[in-house]
């Protein structure tokens, strides 16, 4: 599928009101957690967080059947790979779910929108992304080398998968989740990558 530039889109807010959905969504929804991680661009402004994210990208599409497919992006924290990089998801790992008994704790994106986000983004590292409901999350899991960690990927994901519509994820590193100080995160580097990013994919 190529990205494709959609209509007028919404905006949502950490806690959306009453109608807020009831307008037409865009062909590719970009779902963030924050209006600052919209980039300037159109799209879902879901919450901090997998519950809050999962949520409100269910309803986004539960009330709309214009979109086509789901963009999920976003600031992350990351082990081994330099502030600044974009990473594409390769895989949606959900570090906060733990049971006794088989449950959802992994999805893969559409293969189609990772393939298209792969050729826009070249540079970009293909790695699994970890969401969980708080920073350094994967700590108390045992993995080598490189460790991408979010808060929303999975529940956008997730959502996106019980819905029937294709989504992807694309971070933009802004910290190590070791760095305490948050005065030392570069978010001006992530978010001048992110809304690079966006560009070269033509979602406007």
């Amino acid at each position: 599928m190529e990205w494709q530039s959609p209509p007028a889109a919404i905006r949502g807010r950490s806690r959306p009101a009453a109608g807020l959905y009831d307008r037409a969504m865009p062909v590719v929804l970009i779902v963030a957690a924050t209006r600052a991680e919209l980039c300037g661009h159109d799209g879902l402004e879901c919450g901090v967080g997998p519950v809050e994210a999962a949520a409100a990208t269910a309803r986004a599409l539960a009330v709309s059947s214009g979109v086509a497919a789901v963009l999920d992006v976003g600031l992350a924290g990351a082990v081994g790979v330099p502030s600044g990089s974009l990473v594409i998801g390769s895989e949606s790992r959900y570090d906060d779910l733990a049971a006794e008994w088989p449950v959802v704790d992994r999805l893969e994106p559409d293969a189609r929108l990772l393939a298209a986000a792969c050729a826009a983004l070249p540079g970009a590292p293909l790695l699994p992304i970890r969401t969980s409901a708080s920073v350094g999350g994967f700590r108390n899991t045992v993995s080598q080398g490189q460790l991408v960690e979010a808060m929303e990927g999975f529940g956008v994901l997730r959502a996106c998968e019980l819905a029937g519509v294709p989504a992807v994820e694309l971070r933009a590193i802004s910290n190590s989740p070791d760095e305490g100080d948050r005065a030392r995160w570069r978010f001006d580097d992530a978010f001048a990558a992110l809304a690079a990013a966006l560009d070269r994919l033509d979602v406007v």
